[in-house]
């Protein structure tokens, strides 16, 4: 029983740093986005949105899984993470030296000269963020999310900082590029600091022939996602113009760190916890339920509210001349609230040894949504991001099946677990938008939005007795308190 009350433990910290650091990572990125927006155009993220297929391909494979593998292993030895940081660091140099000479075949294929050096300094993060694969899982397998959160969190300020400043002075999409570089430089050097761990110059890859067979297809799982995530910037830039890459870059982004709040205040606790039950089904069940009804329970209100704001937001923060973008981004926040429980299902996959499955669930929706939006590219961008969001959607049916096989979560739990919540975000965000029409002045419909669905669906919940809302109040209460 003590066992079992120091995970619920390390579970609710998880959780409570989780929130207050995505919290506060998400209102950085929205402060510097804010002013990033402003001063650059359309064309400078255009550029960078470009290239942003091949940096996610290669971090894929500078993870090569070893960050769950580790995880999933019953002992770990010193040994173990020399041997993943040197695979890493090596697999890096080889991403780097390739790229390199691939980035004038690259410009060549947007028709943009301007991409070869950019590619090949914007692509010197996969140097960087490669001497961080190996602290990083000691850090995700320990559940040290406090230390985690600091890391993102100071490196996030500081990057943006110098993003602005090279903005500011003129460089236009180089300080994006910068930014990114000087992100993933701190992240590797601030993982070093708070793990301890240090690596050693013997080169032993035994360890990895181990865990190869697991991560081998999380490799290709995760290609599949980076590609699946960023097929339609380069779609966009192969068959429209820098700007309107520009625009669904802007809004991609914001969706993103709309759902990435939830999903990172997962990423800590969720696949560390489901594995350390994973030998108790019916305990691993309950566990997943719960995380379940908590992801609904904070996703659908947060994107669909985002949605409903979508056009006094963007113009608000980021003034008038991003206005093209807001209904992209209205599109894509309604990809982004099922996003998150996408995310839970897959690491309850994970967590139970499945990646031969994950791989092949993730290939399938990326193989899917290629078909699909390659079919809308002579309908334009509006056709494509909508197919693109009914695709993810859709998928959550695929998703729950495998959950099904793997725990015995029946139609029923699911849609009791998730209904609710997606139900009263809808009904509430509607009501919300006709109730607001009438109002002229930007910033007070953007005010009243938010209040009226925030204080709405808090107190239905509240009035219908939600377990969830009550425990998460009472448990942010008692930590107050404390």
């Amino acid at each position: 029983m003590a066992t079992q009350e120091t995970l619920k433990e390390k579970t609710a910290r998880g959780l409570l740093w989780g929130g207050m650091s995505n919290g506060l990572q998400q209102l950085l990125g929205l402060l510097f986005g804010i002013v990033l927006a402003r001063k650059l155009s359309q064309a400078d993220y255009g550029m960078i949105g470009m290239l942003a297929i091949f940096s996610a391909v290669a971090a894929c494979m500078q993870d090569g899984g070893f960050i769950s593998a580790l995880n999933r292993k019953k002992v770990v030895t010193h040994r173990d993470y020399n041997a993943v940081f040197w695979a890493s660091v090596l697999t890096s140099i080889v991403f780097y030296l390739l790229f390199f000479f691939l980035a004038p075949l690259i410009a060549r294929f947007y028709g943009e000269p301007r991409l070869t050096a950019l590619a090949r300094y914007s692509f010197l993060s996969f140097l960087f963020v490669s001497f961080s694969i190996a602290p990083r899982a000691y850090i995700f397998r320990n559940m040290m999310v406090r230390q985690s959160s600091i890391i993102a969190l100071v490196s996030m300020a500081l990057s943006g900082i110098v993003g602005i400043i090279m903005a500011y002075r003129g460089y236009a999409y180089w300080g994006l590029a910068t930014q990114n570089i000087v992100f993933t430089l701190s992240v590797s050097v601030l993982n070093y600091w708070f793990s301890g761990w240090r690596p050693t110059l013997h080169i032993d890859l035994n360890p990895i022939r181990e865990i190869i067979g697991f991560s081998s297809r999380l490799i290709i799982t995760n290609i599949v996602t980076a590609v699946n995530t960023n097929i339609l910037p380069v779609l966009l830039g192969r068959f429209y113009t820098a700007n309107q890459v520009g625009d669904f870059t802007q809004a991609n982004k914001w969706n993103t760190m709309g759902h990435s709040l939830i999903t990172n205040m997962l990423y800590g606790i969720a696949q560390p916890l489901l594995t350390k039950t994973e030998d108790d089904a019916a305990r691993q069940k309950h566990v997943f339920r719960k995380l379940l009804r908590f992801t609904a329970f904070v996703s659908f209100p947060a994107m669909l509210c985002l949605a409903l704001v979508s056009e006094e937001f963007i113009v608000i923060l980021i003034t008038e001349k991003w206005l093209s973008s807001a209904h992209i981004l209205r599109v894509l926040c309604v990809a982004g609230a099922v996003m998150p429980i996408s995310y839970l299902f897959s690491n309850l996959l994970i967590s139970r040894g499945r990646s031969g499955v994950h791989m092949w669930c993730t290939i399938g929706l990326c193989v899917c949504q290629l078909l699909c939006i390659g079919l809308c590219v002579p309908y334009g961008i509006s056709r494509m991001v909508l197919v693109f969001t009914a695709v993810n959607v859709l998928w959550l049916g695929v998703w729950f099946w495998f959950a099904r096989r793997e725990i015995g979560l029946s139609v029923r739990e699911a849609v009791g677990d998730i209904a609710p919540y997606v139900i009263l975000s809808v009904v509430i965000v509607v009501a919300t938008h006709f109730l607001t029409s009438g109002i002229s002045n930007i910033y007070l419909s953007l005010l009243a939005k938010v209040l009226m669905v925030g204080i709405s669906y808090c107190v239905v919940l509240w009035l219908l007795g939600s377990t969830i809302f009550k425990e998460t109040v009472l448990f942010i209460t008692k930590k107050k308190i404390e």
